[in-house]
């Protein structure tokens, strides 16, 4: 498995921006820091979702950043991205890790104790947990209680990370549990300045982590 660290954890969100502004704003959070990047495209064509990955594995192989693929495990295979991120709908963990090999990242979301527990045996890298808060983008989210959060924290001994309409003004919900990280879409993607919101996101969960 590769090394990877999910302390600052960006996913991209491409709607309402030319292709053109949304590189520059993914690259404005790797110079910021961001550790990890998932690219979510939910309405693309196979055909252009693995454009797309092209050209932001370009940029993350720049700053030495690790490229997850949200839900496609044949664009991540298709693309050599470092990983993939899973849902409790898409192709099971165990699958994937047959398809994928040991060296690809396989992260999972979890939303209970069991589908943690579940993921983790499998062959899950790491776990996304939420929605903490709800969220703007267009993915369907459950919410999650911190005492859940923890609870999986406690049951797994993979890195655990909040996602869910996670910010610097409501972040400290989870000060406290013993999470790898926290995962930030809106935050970074909709900042006036990316590159300064990730930054001051970086620090905080850093702090919250250490």
């Amino acid at each position: 498995m590769r090394n990877f660290d999910t302390t600052l954890y960006f996913i991209t969100d491409s709607t309402g921006f030319s292709e053109e502004e949304f590189l520059r704003r993914t690259e404005e959070a790797l110079k910021g820091g961001a550790t990890i990047l998932q690219l979510r495209e939910k309405e693309k064509t196979t055909r252009e979702y693995i454009s797309l990955a092209e050209k932001v594995h370009t940029l993350t192989k720049k700053y030495n950043v690790p490229l997850i693929i949200d839900d496609r495990v044949d664009v991540a295979l298709a693309m050599c991205a470092e990983g993939v991120h899973l849902g409790q709908s898409d192709m099971p963990i165990s699958t994937a890790r047959k398809i994928l090999g040991d060296d690809f990242i396989i992260g999972a979301t979890t939303k209970t104790v069991p589908q943690a527990l579940e993921a983790y045996k499998q062959g899950a890298d790491y776990l996304g947990v939420g929605a903490i808060y709800p969220t703007t983008t267009k993915v369907k989210t459950v919410l999650t209680s911190t005492e859940t959060l923890d609870a999986i924290c406690k049951a797994v001994p993979i890195p655990v990370n909040a996602i869910g309409g996670l910010n610097k003004n409501n972040i400290q919900v989870i000060e406290g549990i013993d999470i790898a990280g926290f995962c930030v879409v809106s935050a970074i993607m909709k900042a006036a300045n990316p590159k300064g919101e990730t930054e001051i996101l970086l620090k905080l969960a850093k702090d919250l982590t250490n």
